[in-house]
């Protein structure tokens, strides 16, 4: 038997909606006010068929380029071979959410400006820049009070 290649195949998954969370659309998506240059995730609705992204954009982050009345214009990268290629696609507000991928970088500027004005007044030079994690430091373990065991297993006893 033949396998169907239709526009939605291999989204049985990804299009259905999760435990508890079926039914109704809160309000607060429609509420939601996006702006050029904001940084958003596609993750498709499987409740609202209309405006629905294509599969192979589900989960991917993109930015915000136009906004109308119903819908957001959505600049994401798409693998073509051995290049991303730019695609440009139109999304309804309810398969798009803010992004917080950013989220930390934005305080991570705010906490480094507060540091900067610190280390400014006080005349002291801080590395902002962030460090890997070191490895941990050597130490040495006695086998005084950590002796080893020997462990055998106990015999079978046999009571006839």
């Amino acid at each position: 038997m033949g396998h169907a290649a239709g526009l939605r195949a291999g989204t049985r998954y990804a299009f259905s909606r999760d435990f508890k969370k079926k039914g109704m659309i809160p309000l607060s998506t429609y509420l939601k006010q996006y702006k050029v240059g904001d940084v958003v995730d596609v993750v498709a609705n499987g409740a609202v068929q209309k405006g629905m992204p294509y599969k192979v954009y589900h989960g991917k982050t993109g930015v915000v380029y136009n906004v109308t009345k119903s819908a957001l214009g959505v600049i994401l990268y798409r693998q073509v071979g051995n290049r991303y290629i730019e695609k440009r696609i139109n999304v309804r507000v309810e398969h798009v959410r803010k992004s917080r991928s950013r989220d930390e970088f934005l305080r991570r500027v705010k906490s480094n400006a507060e540091k900067k004005r610190k280390a400014k007044e006080e005349g002291v030079h801080m590395d902002l820049k962030r460090q890997p994690v070191m490895p941990r430091e050597a130490r040495t373990i006695s086998a005084k009070d950590n002796k080893p065991e020997s462990i055998t297993p106990i015999p079978y006893e046999t009571t006839i």
